[in-house]
């Protein structure tokens, strides 16, 4: 117990002071560092160069997070200089004028397309500023953008959490190997699309209700009647948004695989749902669009540096098509990217600076610029300034407003991902212990017995909430869940698959995500109250999960 509790401190720190007592992530954040480094030292009896090799690597990491945020910044102001902004603003509108449809097709589809394109945050690098651009408070768009984060995480970046998180988790495990010679099917990784295909049956259940749930969290906590009901009155339109992308969804994995479940899914969605949106399918006929108070009206906390308190005329007229170019553009240089069909990822990879053997031990850290969505941003900017003719002096404004913006988020970011790294990297030490997310699972395992279905995905939360990724928790915690599921009886690949549903859920409250997502707006410091609000869909989905999970595992 001793040991489960001392694994919990990074977790507990975050939860007391970040959500708890509300103090900022840039506050809050050197301590929950401080609890990993002291843990790993003191209990765990790391070595002082693992503990400064892991916090090396993420601070690697972190500067990788703020390419990431700044080129995504430099967009929406390059687009607000240009007048492109103004245009999609005013082409949404006459799609729907009603702001709770508008949130739908853009961090539910929208944002899944993009998810299912490169992942690792980049959806809301995307969706939440164009939301803010749009008109909405920046706190509900962070909001939006995040609750966004888990049906489609399972198969993002073209399926990297089950292709690489899932596979790297299971590989070379012997109580693998001989389950797959029990079931004669030849080859391990035969089971891969088989925890996918389950993944999918799981997060098409589950998921149906999140675009709901995202609508009605914007009425409840930012609209002029702070009601649930002004978002549950489009229950229609949003259970067909959420049928329209999980159904496709869940017969892709099925049909072909984890690669393509959430790229697809979502494409169909938006071709389905965009249409019904200008008919008025599925919305209500006797009321008029709902939409949020005047902006003099808001709290002053759900406002950022990117929202000016009134919209300047644009500098210039341009067409819808070369507004939403760069965003297309966007979106078409990610999948070209990532897919491997194309095989253009190895050559972006092969541009990398890599550093093996971190002051002696056996962790490393790398970059690999041409690769990151950062450098996608950026040339997608050049191109924009050369699009929507731009003068020197719009981009030069762009590029200022985007460089003092960033130095908000780099703070807490400096501290959360190098706790991430020396929570994870704890293993080996003096004290013989596996790392502290193993012991945590451990130590949960030993407390709920044959109940571990339940609580399942739960763990692969909690890997994600602290490493900010599906693909690392899979990583962490594949070969123990498929353990723990042949040691109670339970079918192994039923509690993979739900440590890898919880691992996506996990991605709603995880800090470093929030605190990306938080700075693409500028608004930084109100980390805690997004995670309060998130957390609360967190807790529906592995809760779901793990009544599923015990029903069919």
């Amino acid at each position: 117990m001793t040991t489960l509790l001392v694994a919990l401190s990074p977790i507990l720190v975050v939860a007391v002071f970040l959500v708890g007592l509300r103090w900022p992530a840039s506050r809050a954040m050197p301590l929950s560092y401080v609890a990993a480094a002291v843990a790993a030292y003191f209990y765990w009896q790391i070595p002082v160069a693992q503990i400064a090799a892991a916090s090396v690597r993420g601070l690697v990491i972190t500067v990788q997070l703020l390419y990431i945020i700044f080129g995504a910044i430099l967009l929406l102001n390059t687009l607000r200089e240009s007048g492109g902004l103004a245009t999609i603003r005013r082409g949404f509108t006459d799609i729907t004028p009603d702001r709770r449809v508008q949130v739908i097709i853009i961090a539910w589809l929208f944002g899944s397309f993009i998810e299912g394109s490169a992942g690792f945050g980049t959806p809301a690098a995307v969706a939440v500023p164009l939301l803010v651009g749009l008109g909405f408070p920046a706190m509900a768009a962070v909001v939006a953008g995040m609750l966004i984060q888990s049906t489609p995480v399972s198969f993002g970046a073209v399926g990297t959490p089950i292709l690489v998180g899932v596979k790297t988790g299971l590989e070379g495990t012997d109580s693998v190997e001989a389950f797959v010679a029990s079931r004669d099917l030849g080859d391990w990784q035969m089971l891969l699309p088989v925890i996918g295909a389950k993944v999918a049956l799981l997060h098409a259940i589950v998921g149906t209700l999140i675009p709901l749930a995202v609508v009605s969290f914007m009425t409840r906590f930012y609209g002029p009647n702070r009601s649930f009901r002004d978002g549950l009155r489009i229950w229609k339109f949003a259970l067909a948004a959420a049928l329209a992308m999980t159904i496709p969804y869940a017969v892709i994995a099925n049909v072909l695989g984890p690669e393509f479940p959430t790229l697809l899914g979502s494409l169909a969605g938006l071709a389905l749902i965009v249409p019904a949106a200008r008919k008025r399918w599925f919305l209500p006929r006797d009321e008029p669009a709902w939409d949020f108070q005047s902006r003099e009206q808001w709290d002053a906390a759900w406002s950022s540096e990117l929202q000016p308190a009134t919209e300047s005329a644009p500098p210039r007229q341009l067409s819808l098509r070369i507004s939403w170019l760069p965003y297309l553009l966007i979106a078409l240089f990610l999948v070209a990217s990532r897919l491997p069909q194309l095989r253009i990822a190895p050559l972006l990879k092969s541009v990398a600076f890599k550093r093996e053997d971190l002051f002696g031990t056996e962790i490393d850290a790398s970059i690999e610029p041409l690769y990151l969505p950062g450098t996608i941003f950026l040339i997608v900017c050049g191109i924009t300034v050369l699009l929507h003719g731009m003068t020197r002096a719009e981009f030069g404004r762009a590029l200022g407003r985007s460089a003092k913006m960033i130095v908000s988020a780099s703070t807490a970011l400096v501290f959360a991902v190098p706790m991430v790294q020396v929570f994870i990297n704890s293993q080996g030490g003096g004290a013989g212990l596996e790392s502290m997310p193993v012991e945590l699972a451990e130590g949960v395992a030993a407390l709920v017995g044959q109940a571990w279905p339940a609580f399942a995905p739960l763990i692969g939360g909690l890997g994600a909430f602290v490493a900010g990724s599906n693909t690392i928790s899979n990583m962490m915690f594949s070969e123990f869940q498929f353990v723990v599921g042949q040691r109670i009886g339970a079918d192994p690949t039923w509690v993979v698959a739900l440590q890898a549903v919880g691992g996506a859920a996990g991605n709603t409250i995880c800090v470093h995500n929030v605190v990306a997502a938080s700075a693409v707006v500028g608004l930084v410091g109100r980390e805690g109250e997004v995670i309060r609000k998130t957390s609360l869909v967190f807790c529906y989905y592995v809760v779901l999960a793990g009544v599923l999970g015990m029903l069919l595992a």
